[in-house]
């Protein structure tokens, strides 16, 4: 087992999930058993209770984790599925040495953050390679080098490097070039300091991967390596490029998977073999059209609240050679005044998850006009609830139908709390969680898109349909096409009549993925040229 430790200097935001993720692909493109994980040094247990302004989208796992968007990256570019031991936060490992200290276990000692706290970092480090024989597992840290929050996990892997030596583990540092356009020079001494800093940690980086928006000379390249003693050959540059998907090759040019096997003293085997990324990338950089969605949520201004819809998007769209171009509209914006100046240039309209009253009125104009004008609508979570709600006020005429998280005194609770959420008290990680199956009935729009009776997606809600108000839902023409066997709970909603309307409960961007877009999205994006034509 060989363990790649990647850490981020200089400024955050720079990538090291995409580095992560793209290093770890061409590594398994080679017969690598490869995975990821991401240890982020907050003190927050998970993301789930953190604002999507603060953190970005929560990404659930099949096992019902909420993660760090990382995992989403992981799963897209390699195909796997993550669990909730490929993330950890320093509130997780917080908690579980204050309750071993609460249980006694500790006999009485000080607790303190050597031994303690990175002994249980070191633990989490190997967990994945105890459950399955994986060659390598990258491990990102969160965090910028020198940040007093990431300094427990500097130091722990640090002394896994010291007890497992330098053929184990290796550390890959991804760090800035600064461009300075006044002088048009590129400077390197926030590279230098940001490694110096790394240093005084007591870890000396084997790789060095440049982000740069120029390419790196030869002269510049040999007076990193000089300055940081990293070999020449492994000073990596990586130029800023259109698309994240263009990353992988990118590395592939600079030889940055040889570097780490002949680091490892591994072989080479064969050339990664990236034919189907390559078909998709084609697709991506040479479409034959365009399509225009407006994706309608409440937090369009920050887009990695939405960024596996966004990704799921492109993956259909790279797939079919079709340019994705994504119309962000706040659904608070919204009003039966405005919505056909708003949403007239889409040919297709996606309804985003949420949670909350706030833009709730503008979610429901917007699948009314979807709903009446005929344009291709996919509602996500809430945007399938909110569906319920429009079709319910506006078709079957129940004018103050709602949902209970909403107005909880609505007089048709179309979408209500499901009964094992009523006496929940705690906040995280207490949402219907994870991959549930979800039967698919023959003949409707589900089964053509599915093309298979069973599927498992994954869920994060608290709010169901009403089932006491599906009978009359559906014989007015919202059918429920996929449903939850064991409960009988709504999964699928779509129009009858309509030429492409449906709704889901689950979450289905979390399952797409580069080399194999989610069948859902795929449906959407050639309703949405259909309609354009």
């Amino acid at each position: 087992m060989r363990y790649i430790f990647i850490t981020g200097g200089v400024v955050s935001s720079l990538g090291k999930g995409i580095v992560a993720a793209s290093l770890a692909k061409l590594l398994q493109a080679r017969g690598y058993r490869v995975t990821l994980q991401k240890f982020d040094p907050y003190l927050n247990v998970d993301p789930g209770t953190l604002n999507p302004y603060e953190h970005g989208e929560v990404f659930v796992t099949y096992d019902g984790a909420e993660t760090d968007l990382d995992l989403g990256h992981y799963e897209r570019f390699l195909g796997i599925q993550t669990s909730r031991h490929h993330n950890v936060t320093t509130g997780q490992i917080y908690q579980t040495l204050i309750e071993r200290e609460r249980k006694g276990e500790y006999l009485g000692k000080t607790v303190q953050v050597i031994p303690h706290v990175t002994d249980e970092i070191k633990r989490r480090f190997t967990f994945l390679a105890q459950q399955e024989p994986y060659d390598i597992i990258l491990t990102e840290l969160g965090g910028t080098v020198g940040d007093i929050e990431s300094l427990p996990y500097i130091e722990a892997a640090r002394q896994l490097h010291y007890e497992l030596g330098p053929l184990r583990v290796l550390f890959l540092h991804l760090t800035l070039i600064v461009y300075l356009e006044a002088t048009q020079e590129l400077k390197t001494k926030p590279t230098q300091h940001s490694v110096r800093e790394l240093q005084r940690a007591g870890v000396q980086p084997d790789i060095l991967v440049c982000r740069t928006p120029k390419p790196l000379p030869r002269d510049v390249r040999a007076k990193i390596a000089l300055l940081t003693n990293v070999p020449r050959n492994a000073v990596i540059q990586a130029v800023d490029v259109a698309t994240i998907y263009e990353v992988p090759f990118q590395l592939r040019k600079e030889k940055l998977d040889e570097v780490v096997l002949r680091r490892f003293r591994l072989p080479t085997r064969s050339e990664p073999d990236l034919s189907r990324w390559h078909t998709f990338l084609e697709g991506l950089k040479n479409p034959r059209s365009t399509v225009r969605v407006a994706l309608v949520g409440k937090y369009v201004e920050l887009h990695d609240a939405y960024k596996s819809i966004y990704e799921a998007l492109i993956h259909a769209g790279g797939w079919h050679a079709l340019r994705v171009e994504v119309l962000w509209i706040h659904s608070e914006e919204i009003t039966p005044a405005n919505v056909e100046r708003k949403l007239k240039r889409a040919n297709g309209i996606l309804v985003a998850p949420g949670f909350g009253e706030r833009g709730i009125s503008g979610k429901i104009t917007a699948i009314e006009y979807a709903r009446t004008r005929l344009i291709p609508f996919f509602g996500i979570c809430l945007g399938m609830q909110m569906a319920v709600v429009e079709f319910a006020r506006h078709v079957l005429g129940w004018e103050e139908a709602h949902s209970t998280e909403v107005n909880p005194n609505t007089p048709y609770p179309v979408i209500d709390l499901m009964p094992e959420q009523r006496k929940l008290r705690g906040k995280g990680g207490t949402m219907r969680l994870g991959a549930y199956a979800c039967e698919i009935k023959e003949g409707t729009l589900a089964w053509h898109i599915y093309q298979k009776p069973l599927i498992y997606e994954r869920h994060r809600h608290r709010y169901e349909l009403n089932n006491a108000y599906r009978p009359a839902l559906e014989e007015a023409g919202l059918i429920v096409s996929g449903r939850h066997p064991e409960k009988d709970l709504a999964e699928i909603v779509e129009l009858r009549g309509h030429p492409h309307f449906i709704g889901v409960q689950f979450h289905p961007e979390f399952q797409s993925r580069v080399e194999e877009p989610h069948p859902l999205f795929s449906a959407f994006i050639e309703a949405a040229l259909s309609c354009r034509e």
